[in-house]
């Protein structure tokens, strides 16, 4: 009785533990910020293999930052001219004609007053009565003077007279004002739609980044082209390396920006751009991907940020178009497949082919890995890994082809012996 006391005891107490762990109990998390919360996944899903990886820019070159928490917005409106030009086209629509509007009513108010102080409204009928602005009977007509005033129209119906000092104080008060409302509004206006941001919609980069060999050198590699027919002047290509790190004193920098050299010491970062152009990174010691192999590329987590940037021939507006590559957008061992061709003449673009590539035959190893590999076969760094393969194996044929003349001499010394015992 005593054990099936004890062992009752014990089942009550499990279903109590069950319950009390299958109870739905709310525990309150402390508020982490969203770096942390964002970060907590890496530690805690350790089950997903791939993971989305944030842009900083996208792919139509839009910076994909968004700035909280400012308190001193103040400083837009001491810049109000470009304040109003980096508003979208409905707000600036709505400011513009918000403006004109409020002008308009404000000083067709003041016409009115004036009128009615006057008394011009009580001898409307009077012909002996010399009124401020001839033909003003009202509010109506007040606004619509405001209006043929601001804008210089002058129909010629209402006029104002020389009776009237406050008048002619408010008329000059009100021209002065209106040109310099016109010229903020129309300037506005006028920058906004020259902005050379669609210019730079004409400007595209390849839909992949490539590593392959080059000149016996591993090199990343992008392809940039331009579809009009006016050229951007005074070109140059610029590429950046968005890339976490943690210093040496444990410090975590996010989004660390490294440069990336695209010919800046030779020149060939200024572009003559008629015809689409492949930029090329050589892969040396001072490049960010000096250890980085084909097998290591899909771990990195890591953003390529290419900037082209230049002058509008027909404008002389300077225009920048941006892109960028993420590890999943860079192809090793690819080339990009040509796009110019020669015509009757001329050189043709065939645009279509602008974003394929093709396989080519490029090692796994990082460059650094190939450095110490012709290093330790005493082969200059110049010399194409092909080649490097093709002596190597020339050397073992050779060393082969010795040592089967060693074993056939050998062979026949020994033959020379035996029969020397059996005579």
């Amino acid at each position: 009785m005593a054990k099936l006391t004890e062992s009752m005891t014990n089942v009550l107490e499990g279903d109590s533990m069950d319950q009390d762990v299958e109870s739905p109990v709310a525990i309150h998390q402390p508020k982490l910020p969203k770096q942390a919360r964002d970060d907590l996944p890496r530690h805690i899903c350790r089950d997903r293999t791939k993971r989305k990886i944030q842009r900083y820019v996208r792919k139509d070159g839009k910076c994909n930052v968004h700035h909280g928490n400012v308190r001193e917005t103040y400083r837009y409106l001491t810049d109000i001219f470009t304040t109003l030009v980096d508003l979208k086209w409905r707000f600036n629509l709505l400011i513009f004609v918000m403006v004109y509007t409020v002008t308009w009513l404000f000083f067709g108010m003041i016409w009115w007053l004036i009128a009615y102080i006057r008394g011009d409204m009580d001898h409307i009928e009077d012909p002996s009565w010399t009124p401020c602005v001839t033909n003003l009977n009202g509010f109506v007509s007040a606004f619509l003077f405001s209006i043929e005033t601001e804008t210089t129209i002058g129909y010629g119906y209402r006029v104002i007279t020389d009776k009237c000092p406050e008048g002619i104080i408010l008329l000059l008060i009100q021209s002065v004002l209106g040109s310099i409302v016109n010229a903020f509004m129309v300037g506005c206006m006028f920058v906004k739609i020259s902005q050379p941001k669609k210019r730079a919609e004409t400007l595209v980069f390849s839909t992949h980044a490539v590593i392959s060999m080059r000149d016996g050198k591993l090199c990343l590699m992008f392809r940039v082209g331009d579809l009009r027919n006016s050229h951007i002047v005074e070109a140059s290509i610029r590429a950046k390396l968005i890339k976490s790190k943690q210093t040496s004193e444990g410090e975590f920098i996010p989004l660390n920006q490294t440069d990336i050299n695209v010919g800046y010491y030779t020149g060939d970062d200024r572009l003559f751009l008629v015809s689409p152009l492949i930029i090329s990174h050589e892969i040396n010691q001072q490049s960010p991907f000096w250890e980085i192999s084909k097998a290591q590329l899909p771990k990195e987590e890591l953003e390529i940020v290419v900037i082209l940037e230049g002058m509008v021939e027909a404008t002389g507006m300077t225009c920048q178009a941006r892109s960028s590559y993420v590890t999943s957008e860079i192809l090793w061992g690819y080339r990009f497949t040509p796009v110019l061709t020669l015509e009757d003449g001329f050189y043709e673009v065939d645009y279509n082919s602008f974003h394929e590539t093709y396989e080519t035959s490029t090692p796994s190893l990082s460059a650094k890995e190939l450095a110490e590999l012709a290093t330790r076969a005493e082969l200059p760094l110049s010399w194409s890994v092909s080649s490097k393969l093709n002596q190597h194996a020339e050397l073992e044929t050779e060393e082969e082809d010795r040592n089967a003349e060693e074993q056939t001499e050998r062979n026949g010394d020994v033959a020379n012996l035996e029969s020397e015992s059996e005579v």
